[in-house]
This record gives C-alpha cells, sequence and structure tokens, in this order.
C-alpha cells in the first residue's frame, strides 16, 4: 500500500463534529471539513458535491460523516479506474457505523478496522477476499507493489473458488492471513524483484528494493552534458528522458521489474540539476543524494557504498555509463538512502480565513517538516502535525528567520516560510530572496535549496473584493512604514501617485511607534483628491471580528484606523452605490477613464 495522504474528514453540520475530531486524533495532518455558515472546523467548503469531487480527483482519502448514498451519488461521475481511486468512508455522525466505500487497493478498510476500533464499533467490510482470508491480497504494505492488478484479481477468484497457495520469498504481512497454503500448490505468490513472465498462476509482488546510482559518467552519455547543466530547459526535459531510459535498459538488462526500483541515487554536488529531478519524476521514484567516500573507488559504486545503510548485492555497475544497480533482499526506506534535495517554500495564508488560501500553500504546509514566520501567523497555520517543528520568531526578525530557513532546508528538509497574505507584498519573499543572495554567493548548499514562492490573498485583494471592486482601475500599493525606508521616499511616492489620480492600498498605516505618518499622508493625498473621495477601511478581514466600513477623504482621520487596517483610498473616478444590505454600499472604480 503506497503512502496515503492525510484524509479530509467532511461533515454538513455540528452534530458530527465531536465524531470527526475523535476520527481526527487518529491521523497526522488530518482536517475537518465543514460546510460553511454551520460550525467553525479547519476548512470550510460551500458545496458538498463539488468538495467532495475535488478531494477525490485530488487522491485525498476521504471519510464523510454522512449516509452512504449521499457520498456516492457525489463521486459517481469520477469513478473509473479501481486501481488508482483513493479510500472514501461513510461514517454514521454519531459513529455508530463505519463503511468502507472505495480504494479497496488503497487501504480503505485498513482505515475502517482503524476508524471502527476508535469509535469501539465493528466496521462494516462486504470485501470477499478480505472477509475470507483476514488481509487484502492486492494491498501489499509501503515498500511493496503488485505487478498486475488485472492478474491479481483472478488470482484472488482462484483462491476464493477453493484453490490454495504457497509463499516465495519475505512476505512477513501475510504471516496472520487466513490464506489457504500448501507446499504443493498450483498458484504461488512470489516477492521478488525480478520482473513477473505473465504467468497466470503467480501473484507477484515487487519489493521496492532496488537502487540506482548515477554518476556524471552516466548523464554525459545520455545527454552530452553534465546532468544536462547549462543547458536549455528543453534540453535538460529530454536529458532527464534519457537518464530513465539508461536506467530501464538496465533493469531489463538484468530481468528486473521498474516497480522493484526504490530511489535515484546521485552526486550531492548535482542537488539542484533538473534533469536528475525530471528522471525521478518520470520513474516515479524519490531522487536522493550523498557524498562519495573519500577513499574513492570505482563510481558509482561508491556512492552506493556511502548511502545504503543496508547489506545489498551490485548486479549492475558500468563505470562508462555511470549506473549502477544495487539490490536488498528486502525493501528499502527511501529516506534511511542519503538525503533528499532540501525545500523552502515561501507561502501567504491570505488575509486569516482557511478557504482563502490557496490550495498549493496548505499543499506545502502538509508536507512540510518545519515552518517559520512570525509566532502570529504560524497559529493561523494551523492545525499543524504534533511531528511538525515550528520555528516561531517575533516580527522583526526577518532576515535572521530567512537565514535560519536555508540553513534547515540545506539539510534536506522541507521548509515553509509563512507569511499572512501575498509573501512577495511587503512580505518574507523579498526577504528571503536577500537572504539567498548574500548567503548563497559562498555557501553552494543554500543555492542547492529547491526554492519556491507560493502567493496568497494580500489584505488589499481581500478587502476590495469584500467592498466591491475599488481596485478595479490603475492602482498601486504603499506601505508607510518609515523602518526600512526614508519617510522623504514615502512621501514622493505618495505625491507622485496622487498625482497620477491612482487609486491607492496603504499598508502599515500606523502603529504606536509611528503615529504620525498616517496624517501627513492624508494631508498630501488631500492636495489632489476632493473630499468626496470614497476611503474603504477594512480591519482584521478574513478573520474573526472584522469590519468594513466606507468613508470619504474628508472624513478620514488616523483614530479610525490601526495597525490591522488596510486603508484603499479611491481615484477621482470611484464611485460607491447602495447595495441593499444594511445600509452598506458596492465601491468600485470603472475600467474605463474620462
Amino acid at each position: 500500500m503506497a503512502r496515503l495522504m492525510a484524509p479530509a474528514i467532511v461533515i454538513l453540520g455540528a452534530g458530527a463534529l465531536a465524531t470527526a475530531q475523535r476520527i481526527q486524533m487518529l491521523y497526522e495532518g488530518c482536517q475537518v471539513h465543514a460546510l460553511q455558515g454551520r460550525v467553525e472546523a479547519d476548512v470550510s467548503y460551500t458545496e458538498l458535491r463539488a468538495h467532495l469531487c475535488d478531494l477525490y480527483a485530488r487522491g485525498t482519502p476521504i471519510i464523510a460523516l454522512c449516509a452512504a448514498g449521499i457520498v456516492i451519488r457525489c463521486v459517481a461521475p469520477l469513478l473509473s479506474n479501481k486501481g488508482v481511486e483513493p479510500p472514501v468512508l461513510a461514517v454514521a455522525e454519531d459513529g455508530s457505523a463505519v463503511v468502507p466505500l472505495l480504494g479497496g487497493l488503497a487501504g480503505v478498510n485498513v482505515m475502517a478496522r482503524e476508524i471502527a476500533a476508535a469509535l469501539t464499533v465493528s466496521p462494516a467490510i462486504t470485501t470477499s477476499g478480505e472477509l475470507r482470508f483476514g488481509t487484502c491480497v492486492l494491498n501489499p504494505p509501503e515498500g511493496y507493489a503488485l505487478a498486475d492488478i488485472a492478474q491479481g484479481k483472478r488470482f484472488v477468484s482462484d483462491l476464493l473458488a477453493g484453490e490454495s497457495t504457497r509463499i516465495e520469498g519475505e512476505a512477513p504481512w501475510l504471516d496472520d492471513a487466513q490464506l489457504p497454503r500448501s507446499e504443493s500448490a498450483r498458484l504461488a505468490i512470489r516477492v521478488t524483484p525480478r520482473a513477473w513472465d505473465g504467468r497466470d498462476d503467480e501473484l507477484v509482488i515487487h519489493p521496492r528494493s532496488v537502487v540506482v546510482a548515477l554518476t556524471g559518467a552516466g548523464t554525459r552519455s545520455a545527454t552530452n552534458a553534465d546532468f544536462g547543466a547549462n543547458s536549455s530547459s528543453d534540453a535538460q526535459t529530454g536529458s532527464g528522458a534519457r537518464i530513465a531510459a539508461l536506467v530501464r535498459e538496465a533493469f531489463d538488462a538484468h530481468g528486473l521489474a521498474l516497480l522493484s526500483l526504490a530511489a535515484l541515487l546521485a552526486p550531492s554536488e548535482h542537488m539542484a540539476d533538473s534533469a536528475l529531478a525530471d528522471a525521478a519524476a518520470s520513474l516515479n521514484v524519490p531522487l536522493r543524494f550523498a557524498e562519495p567516500r573519500p577513499e574513492g573507488g570505482e563510481p558509482p559504486s561508491n556512492l552506493l557504498r556511502a548511502a545504503l545503510r543496508v547489506p545489498y548485492q551490485t548486479v549492475h555497475d558500468d563505470a562508462d555509463t555511470g549506473v549502477a544497480l544495487a539490490l536488498a533482499s528486502l525493501a528499502i526506506d527511501s529516506d534511511t538512502i542519503g538525503r533528499a534535495r532540501g525545500r523552502l517554500t515561501v507561502i501567504g495564508l491570505g488575509p486569516g480565513s482557511a478557504d482563502l488560501m490557496v490550495p498549493a500553500a496548505r499543499t506545502a504546509l502538509n508536507e512540510a517538516t518545519d515552518i517559520l514566520g512570525y509566532e502570529t501567523y504560524v497559529k493561523m497555520a494551523g492545525p499543524l502535525r504534533a511531528d511538525q517543528r515550528v520555528h516561531g520568531t517575533d516580527n522583526r526578525e526577518e532576515m535572521q528567520r530567512a537565514r535560519h530557513a536555508f540553513e534547515l532546508a540545506s539539510t534536506g528538509r522541507s521548509v515553509v516560510m509563512v507569511s499572512s497574505g501575498d509573501p512577495g507584498v511587503f512580505a518574507m519573499a523579498a526577504a528571503v530572496l536577500e537572504a539567498l543572495e548574500e548567503g548563497g554567493a559562498t555557501n553552494a548548499d543554500w543555492r542547492a535549496v529547491q526554492l519556491a514562492i507560493v502567493p496568497g490573498v494580500s489584505a488589499a485583494m481581500a478587502t476590495a473584493a469584500q467592498a466591491g471592486a475599488p481596485l478595479g482601475h490603475d492602482f498601486c500599493m504603499l506601505s508607510l512604514s518609515d523602518n526600512l525606508k526614508p519617510w522623504t521616499i514615502i512621501e514622493k511616492r505618495l505625491r507622485h501617485a496622487a498625482e497620477a489620480d491612482l487609486v491607492m492600498a496603504f499598508y502599515n498605516p500606523i502603529s504606536r511607534a509611528r503615529p504620525w505618518q498616517l496624517d501627513k499622508a492624508l494631508d498630501i493625498v488631500r492636495e489632489y483628491r476632493p473630499a468626496a473621495t470614497k476611503v474603504v477601511l477594512g480591519r482584521d478581514i478574513g478573520r474573526p471580528g472584522s469590519t468594513l466600513r466606507t468613508i470619504t477623504l474628508g472624513e478620514l482621520c488616523s483614530n479610525d484606523v490601526d495597525m490591522r487596517t488596510m486603508v484603499i483610498v479611491g481615484s477621482s473616478t470611484t464611485r460607491a452605490f447602495a447595495n441593499g444590505v444594511d445600509g452598506g454600499e458596492w465601491v468600485y472604480t470603472p475600467r474605463w477613464y474620462e
């Protein structure tokens, strides 16, 4: 069974929350998804069918606390390939029933038993093979892969019809299974890295027990360049395909199944080479790195000796092509081989509400080993798993935080740097890049870190959306904080923006340490804008207790604003009209200009 994503527990109302929270304790990174407006949860959604289909399409295990029929009707249009569907379960709101619906080959019955045990009920398992044998023969544990699902179904059908079987190879997970066994049985369960020859009397399971080491020589023969370095992106993609072809050729030459490949291994000096990442992605295996042993030896065997921590035999070693295959007796955990390329992902949480966080940011948080950021924002990023390291700091320690992130990521960890709003708007993305430019010049490990920046919904965008469309025409964003730039620069930019008739969004408008800047900024703007100019004030938009007000430039004073307020000053064309709700207004700036 492959490693599963954290499941989503989907509920419709408050009556299911207590049961959902009991189930949530079973799975790391698991979140409760609730219908918006009915109950507070980790994630909110607006329409059940669309939400379940989205989760299913992304391969997320689903635990739905509602009637089984509802779940079936929602995801039915997506059902096609049994071999790739995620686990889907229906659980009664009160926890009295646990029904596995889909994902028999992805461990749904295992999950059903786990959940049922936690709720002290019996799972409603109906799978014939599982009921008869006490396990799903077609669902081997992590680190093992079934050679052919169609053949597997025929094999289990024969067992159910009365045939017996023998086991060849190491399959400890079947020790307690109630399989009909006989040493002279016609049928055999074979656990082997060797390729299946198509015989219909065998159920072949491949342990991921082969590691392929690649050195510069191997990739030069495939790419005419050292791992595709200094070549175009198209050439690098082609290089990755040729590296993967080299691996397949070596496997074919030795009669090994590609499903037995546990990982690709390469020298650490080539950690940033995209051709290797492309090859690993093509082969659907992890990519790991190691430093060759100082005593040397013929590459790539030396790389294997440096990285593998289990007994193995070399079945292929070609210094000319730079490819070596090492075969262990049991499945190998790829996490024990060398180290991974470290990742640093800079994300924006959006304005604060979980439903306004982009999915890529949540994915990065779920996959992270370490989360860094201003303590307030790190708390907003939750819930986090107990095994994730949290490094909360003061809001004024941006550069120290960025350097710390690279230090962690350069050891192979998966690090997330948290910002509110969008990380590129007066937030941590710029600090991270500044740290990389300074430290990366002398630190190759920092340069090798896989860096990604995930956008978020900025405070200006969130406030504008609630107000209507005040940013509907040309606009600018200005921070009124003079902590990192002189006030003379801020004044100059204010005058130019006001004279240009741009809508202006003010970040960091006022604080106890900076009590006068906003009034000074408004004085400048009033030299160019009439008193009737529309102004939108959004405080804590996207968070509990948020407020939204529309006033005029003439009415606005610094007492209306604090550090948590977004101030949007309209242009000469910004207008408003009644929205028909509690005396409120829609504010927008037309797309045309007179």
